[in-house]
C-alpha cells in the first residue's frame, strides 16, 4: 500500500525529482503500445482504401508511421531532459503567458477526445451487452467508463503503467491483437485484393499524412509522461517504438477489414461497422471485450493530461481536483452530446499543434542547443518573460504555420476547399514553422 501511495503522488507542473524518474524503456514501451491499441486507429486506417491499392496503403502506413513516431519520440526526449509537462515546455518558446494559448486549445481538445473515447467505449460495451445478455443501457455504460477513466487519471501514470498495463492490459491486448490478425488473414482471401488497383480517390502522400497525424496528435501530451523516464534514450525509444508497432499494425488491420470484409466507415457511428466486422469472426466478441477494456487507457491519458494542462493556467489547484472536475465534465458531455457534432471541431484544433511542434524543434534542438533553463520557466520577469510574457516572434511563426496547414487542407466542414488537399498538410506546415522560426530566431539573436 505504501508503494502504491508513493507511485500515485501528485507532482503538479514542477520538474519531476530524479528519484521519481523511474520509467524504463520497457515501461515507456508498454505505455505507448497500450495507447496505440485503439478502435479509433483502425477507423482511420479504413479511410486509406479502396482509394489506394492494398500495397500502396501498407507502404503509406509504413512511411507515415516511421516519420510520425520519430517526431513523437524526439518530442518525448525534451520532456525527459527537463522533467516538465508539455504545456509548460511551451514557456521557453512562447513565453510564460504565451504558453496559455496552446494550453487553452489543448484543454478543449483533450476534453473533446476524452468524451469521444467514453462515447466509443459506451457504444461498444452496450453493443456487447445487448448481443450477449440482451441488456441495453447506454447511459449506464457512459457513467461506468467516465468514472473508471477518472479514477485512473487520479492514480497517475506510474500507477497505471506499473499496476495495470504491465501486469494485465499489455499482455491481454498483445494476445488479442495477434489472434485478431490471424483471424483476418485466415478468414479472408487477402491475395484477391493484393493485385487490385485503387480507385484513385486517395493520393499516396495524403495517406502518409493521415498516418503521421495520429502520433503527432499525441505531441501536446507526450512530455506529461516522458518526464517520468529515467533517461532521454529510454523516453525517446520507448515512446517512438512503443507507439509505432500498434500504430502501423492497427492502421493495416483497418485497411484489411475495409477491403476483405467490406467494412465502410460511417461518419455518424464510425465504430459500429468495425464492431460488426470483428464480431463476425470466430470468438470475435471476446476480442472486442479485451480491446474495449484497453480503450480505457486513451480516456485516462486525455483526462490526466487535461488536469496537468490546466495546472499550467492555475498551478495553485491540485491535479486530483482538476482530474475529478474534468471527469465530471466528460461524463456529462458523453451523456448529452452526439459524437458527430464535435468530431470535426476536434480535428481542427489538432491542426494547430503540428506547426507548434515544428517551432519547438527548431527552438530547442537548434537555436538553444538542447538547453532550457528550467528554473527560469517558472519566474515572472525572467529569461522567458520576453515582452509582457509573450514571445511574439514565436506566436507569429506559429500563426503562419497554422495558416499554411489550413490553406493546404481547407475547412471541408465549412465548405472551404484547400489549395492542395491531395498533398497533405501536416508535413508542409511543420517544415514551414521549423525553417521560418530557425531563420527569424537566428536573425533576432544576431541583432540583439
Amino acid at each position: 500500500m505504501a508503494v502504491l501511495a508513493e507511485q500515485a503522488r501528485e507532482f503538479g507542473i514542477q520538474p519531476i525529482p530524479e528519484r521519481f524518474r523511474v520509467l524504463r524503456f520497457a515501461d515507456n514501451f508498454v505505455l505507448w503500445f497500450d495507447l496505440g491499441v485503439s478502435f479509433l486507429v483502425m477507423v482511420v486506417g479504413m479511410f486509406l482504401v479502396p482509394g489506394l491499392s492494398l500495397p500502396q496503403a501498407l507502404l503509406a502506413i509504413l512511411v507515415g508511421a516511421v516519420i510520425g513516431n520519430f517526431l513523437l519520440g524526439i518530442a518525448a526526449t525534451i520532456g525527459a531532459a527537463t522533467g516538465i509537462p508539455t504545456m509548460v515546455l511551451m514557456r521557453p518558446l512562447l513565453g510564460l503567458r504565451g504558453s496559455y494559448l496552446p494550453t487553452v486549445l489543448n484543454v478543449l481538445q483533450l476534453i473533446g477526445w476524452a468524451t469521444f473515447e467514453v462515447i466509443v467505449m459506451a457504444q461498444a460495451a452496450n453493443a456487447l451487452s445487448v448481443r450477449l445478455f440482451g441488456f441495453d443501457n447506454y447511459l449506464l455504460w457512459v457513467v461506468f467508463f467516465g468514472v473508471l477513466t477518472t479514477l485512473m487519471a487520479i492514480g497517475g501514470p506510474i500507477v497505471v503503467v506499473k499496476q495495470y498495463m504491465e501486469k494485465f492490459a499489455f499482455w491481454a491486448v498483445l494476445v488479442t491483437t495477434v489472434w485478431l490478425t490471424a483471424a483476418v488473414l485466415t478468414n479472408y482471401d487477402i491475395r484477391e485484393w493484393w493485385n487490385r488497383p485503387g480507385t484513385g480517390e486517395m493520393s499516396f502522400w495524403l495517406a502518409v499524412d493521415l498516418v503521421i497525424a495520429m502520433p503527432i496528435s499525441w505531441f501536446p501530451l507526450v512530455a506529461d509522461y516522458s518526464r517520468f523516464a529515467r533517461s532521454l534514450r529510454e523516453a525517446g525509444w520507448g515512446t517512438g517504438v512503443g507507439y509505432f508497432i500498434p500504430h502501423a499494425w492497427f492502421y493495416a488491420l483497418g485497411a484489411l477489414l475495409t477491403l476483405a470484409a467490406g467494412v465502410a466507415a460511417d461518419p455518424n457511428a464510425p465504430i459500429a461497422p468495425l464492431i460488426s466486422a470483428i464480431a463476425g469472426l470466430t470468438a470475435g466478441w471476446v476480442a472486442l471485450l479485451v480491446l474495449l477494456v484497453d480503450e480505457t487507457d486513451e480516456g485516462f491519458a486525455n483526462i490526466y493530461s487535461t488536469a496537468v494542462s490546466l495546472q499550467n493556467l492555475f498551478p495553485q489547484v491540485g491535479q486530483r481536483t482538476f482530474a475529478l472536475a474534468v471527469g465530471l465534465v466528460v461524463l456529462i458531455l458523453a451523456a448529452a452530446i452526439p459524437l458527430v457534432q464535435y468530431e470535426s471541431f476536434l480535428l481542427l484544433i489538432g491542426s494547430f499543434f503540428v506547426p507548434l511542434l515544428g517551432a519547438l524543434l527548431a527552438d530547442y534542438f537548434v537555436l538553444r542547443q538542447r538547453r532550457y533553463e528550467v528554473a527560469e520557466v517558472y519566474r515572472v520577469g525572467g529569461r522567458y518573460w520576453y515582452w509582457g510574457g509573450f514571445n511574439w516572434l514565436a506566436v507569429a511563426v506559429w500563426a503562419v504555420g497554422v495558416a499554411v496547414y489550413l490553406g493546404i487542407s481547407g475547412l471541408p466542414t465549412l465548405g472551404l476547399p484547400g489549395i492542395a488537399p491531395w498533398l497533405g498538410a501536416p508535413l508542409p506546415s511543420l517544415a514551414v514553422s521549423f525553417v521560418l522560426y530557425l531563420l527569424l530566431g537566428r536573425l533576432a539573436a544576431a541583432k540583439s
